[in-house]
């Protein structure tokens, strides 16, 4: 499959590992350029481009930036990916740490991802906001294994919320269906479900004990 990833941070960076060594064809972008991307492409055999030619031709596209750096894209960032493709949203709000107040999250109430959706102009699926990045190297485990871990994933479109779970199957964890986009803020920072490293049951659980008010320490 041909993926390009946005961001070539921790979690960008790992799962570009991932994705490679599992025979997909991979491309990756940031903020820097191609030229600094080097290493990672001769460690990985991704392919370093612009972050405005990451989506050429690629069924999923992942979105792995800071909150604050995604208005800042570059427009028609889908242009010329699949007709179908499906957007991975890593993305978190950290206003006192990194991103600044906006204004669409605090004063709409909009989810961080319903966010995103906006700026971007395409559904995302939300999914590893809330993985530890060295995870993704470290705790695949096979299906069936009881050390399996689940992650949350949230969207509106069914098909590519369900192209998602695939891959996410094939890196090694199961997942759970937390619902909507507007539904999301159930796997947003500082919820139960955020950072935990258990099962279908345990996931499916602090999702559910999720509280919809915004923590003080992630407001503006």
């Amino acid at each position: 499959m041909k993926i390009g990833i946005i961001g070539a941070g921790n979690i960008g960076g790992n799962l570009t590992r991932r994705l490679t060594a599992l025979g997909h064809d991979v491309s990756v972008a940031n903020s820097r350029g191609p030229h600094t991307l080097t290493a990672l492409a001769e460690e990985t055999g991704a392919t370093p481009v612009p972050a405005g030619e990451a989506a050429r031709g690629a069924e999923i596209v992942v979105v792995t930036v800071p909150l604050k750096a995604v208005p800042d894209l570059p427009s028609g960032l889908l242009d010329g990916a699949a007709d179908d493709v499906a957007v991975i949203d890593t993305g978190n709000y950290y206003p006192r740490e990194r991103d600044g107040r906006i204004a669409g999250i605090e004063d709409e109430g909009l989810t961080e991802s319903r966010w995103t959706e906006r700026q971007i102009g395409h559904p995302v699926v939300k999914a590893f906001n809330g993985t530890y990045a060295q995870d993704i190297l470290e705790r695949p485990r096979p299906a069936g294994d009881p050390d399996r871990m689940a992650l949350p994933v949230a969207g509106d479109d069914e098909a590519a919320k369900a192209k998602v779970r695939a891959l996410i199957d094939e890196l090694g964890f199961d997942t759970v269906d937390a619902g909507g986009i507007d539904d999301s803020w159930r796997q947003q920072p500082d919820t139960p479900v955020y950072g935990l490293r258990e099962g279908v049951e345990g996931v499916t659980k602090a999702l559910a004990e999720a509280s919809p008010e915004r923590p003080a320490a992630f407001r503006g």
